[in-house]
Formats: structure tokens, sequence, C-alpha cells
């Protein structure tokens, strides 16, 4: 068992004097390192699981539950449940959506050093970054968003026939989240907090690099009180799952950042499918509408 113990801002961790972390603290009894649907923690349906490592030391921090295609679709059919008329998300109205919101950036608040630690032992970023820069936007990205939540309104349009003409918008349905390992924490607030703002449920894949804050704040989720299926965190690789998210006819729409090389795959994989997708590639600046 990897055992990680941090000097007061020194070195490359940066992180608190006395500060100490083990892997089965981190995996909280080896719960979260499993995949997440449905407010429920699963193993995966292979049985295989992954290693996340330390990069600045190497070390090996757990093993996550590696997804795989079943996996997906079983997160994609609890999103869709989630999202059927009639289920307690789609009866929220946007004010308690916006106070859920709120209420979970009061966690991550509580939980910062947490978190921040674990962006840190994952990534390898020094710990003041994480606690400052990444968590900083992620508290402020789900404020951000959470205000938004009961001013999406539509708009009554004047016109000369005895006519009346208005508009409406509704939520776009199952969205499906790839982020990259840089920012994990932070790009998974920009995806997830618009998202469940305007009303839709999400199947969401992290980096397999950098899997653990994204799987810590699905705890988070689950203790605020959102429905089941809302948010659904699947772990792995991505011509497993990212090419399972991308390619899935019951996803409505596709938010991916990551490398100019697997870009393409994500591109490939959902040219079949009629979902929206916004491709983010980070090497080239370039953002890609479809």
């Amino acid at each position: 068992m990897s055992c990680y113990t941090f000097h007061p801002f020194t070195g490359s961790n940066l992180l608190p004097l006395g500060f100490s972390c083990t892997s089965a603290e981190t995996s909280n009894n080896n719960e979260k390192v499993k995949i997440f649907i449905n407010n429920d923690w699963h193993e995966s349906k292979s049985g295989r699981k992954f290693a996340t490592y330390n990069p600045s030391t190497l070390e090996k921090i757990c093993e996550v539950e590696e997804g795989d295609k079943p996996d997906v679709d079983k997160a994609v059919e609890a999103a869709q449940a989630a999202f059927q008329r009639g289920s307690p998300w789609r009866r929220l109205d946007a004010l308690s959506r916006g106070q859920l919101l709120h209420q979970l950036a009061d966690l991550i608040e509580r939980d910062r050093a947490i978190l921040a630690t674990l962006e840190t032992m994952d990534t390898g970023k020094p710990f003041l970054h994480a606690f400052f820069v990444d968590l900083e936007g992620c508290i402020k990205t789900f404020r951000y968003f959470a205000g938004w939540a009961d001013k999406i309104q539509g708009r009554t349009i004047p016109t000369d026939d005895n006519v009346m003409c208005f508009t409406r918008h509704e939520p776009i349905g199952v969205c499906g989240a790839i982020t990259p390992w840089n920012f994990p924490l932070l790009m998974l607030a920009w995806k997830l907090a618009p998202a469940l703002c305007c009303g839709n449920t999400v199947v969401l894949k992290p980096a397999e690099q950098t899997p653990l804050t994204a799987l810590y704040l699905a705890s988070l989720i689950k203790e605020v009180g959102f429905p089941p299926g809302v948010v659904n965190i699947v772990p792995g690789f991505g011509p497993t799952v990212g090419a399972a998210i991308s390619s899935h006819p019951q996803i409505n729409k596709i938010a991916f950042t990551g490398s100019t090389e697997v870009s393409p795959l994500c591109e490939a994989a959902g040219k079949d499918s009629n979902h929206g997708r916004f491709l983010e590639k980070l090497k080239c600046c370039l953002l890609l509408f479809f």
C-alpha cells in the first residue's frame, strides 16, 4: 500500500504541513475507484482494472475499475431513465436545480483540500496550483451556472397576424463528456455544470491518467441529493469507453476536450450518429462545432 507524506510547501508536491494520504484513504475502502452509475458504485463488467500513478514519483496510487462498452451502455440507460418525463430530475424546477449546484459547490469547498491533494497526486502539479487555481475555478463554475439555472427563459415574439409566436428552451437529453488529464476537475466542471444547469443528464469519461477527482466528485453528487442516473462516470480508455460514448446512438450531444491525435477518433466514432459535437483540440487551439 502506497503512503504519501508531504512536507510544508517544499518540493514538487507543495502540500500542507503534516498532510498524509494512503491509497486506502484515497479510495474510501475501495468505493471511490469504481464505476459510478445510478448513484451507486459498480465493478466493471469485464472485471478489469487499471492503475493510476503519481507522475512525480511514478508510485502507483491505486487501481480503478476499467469500464468498457457494456458499462457505457449501462450508464446511458441510467441517464435515459433519469431524463424521462415524470422522473424526479425532470419534475425538478429550475430554481431547485440551481440550489443543487450551489450545494455541490459548498461540498467542493468543504473538501477542497482533499480534492486538491488528489489532483496533485494524480497530475503531479503543485498543491498550491491545484488548490488556488483548479479548485477555485471549479467552485466558481458551479456557482456561476447555478445562478443561470432559473434564468434560461423563452421569448414571446410579436407577429402581424392572429398568431402567438414564442420560443421555449428544452434540455437536449443525455450528454456525453470526455475530459483531459491536465485540468481534470476544472474541465469536468466546465462540461458538467452547464449540462446540469439546463436539465440534462450526463455520462462522463475522465482521462485514464487522472480519474480520481472525478470519482470523488461523484460521491459529493450523491451526497448533495442529485437523483440517480443524472450523473454517471465511467473511467476507462479512449478506444473503449471514449469510442463507446462518441458513437452511442442514445447520446444526444458530445463534449470532448483532448489531443489532436484523439479528436479524429472521436469524430470517426460519432460520424454515423446524429448528435451534436463540441470538440476542443488542445494542441492547436481549434474549436470545432457540429
